[in-house]
C-alpha cells in the first residue's frame, strides 16, 4: 500500500477525534476523542517510518510505543478525574463542570 493511503487515514481519524473533542458534552467521549487523535498521530509515525525501512532506523516505532504508554497513562488520570467528578456532581457533563467554584 502506498503511504498516501496510510496518511489520508490518519488525516480522517485526527478530524473525527478534533470534532469529538470540540462538539461532545461528556467527558469520557471526550476522553475517547483523544485517544482516536493520539492513534491517527500513531498511524502515521508507523507509516513514515514503514516508508523510510531502507535505513533500518525504528525511531517511528519506539516513538509510536512511547505515544501508547502516554495515552495509557493520560486514560487513567482522566478516568480517575472523571470518577470524582462523577461522586461530587452525580453527572459528567462538561458544561457542570465550567461552574465549578473553589
Amino acid at each position: 500500500m502506498l503511504i498516501n493511503q496510510f496518511l489520508l487515514l490518519g488525516a480522517v481519524l485526527f478530524c473525527i477525534g478534533v470534532y469529538g473533542v470540540i462538539a461532545r458534552k461528556n467527558a469520557v467521549m471526550v476522553l475517547m476523542s483523544i485517544e482516536l487523535i493520539l492513534n491517527a498521530v500513531n498511524l502515521n509515525l508507523l507509516a513514515f517510518a514503514m516508508n523510510m525501512n531502507g535505513e533500518g532506523s525504528a525511531d517511528g516505532h519506539v516513538f509510536a510505543l512511547y505515544v501508547l504508554a502516554i495515552a495509557a497513562a493520560e486514560v487513567g488520570v482522566g478516568l480517575g478525574l472523571v470518577l470524582l467528578i462523577y461522586r461530587n456532581k452525580r453527572s459528567i457533563s462538561l458544561d457542570e463542570l465550567s461552574e465549578m467554584k473553589g
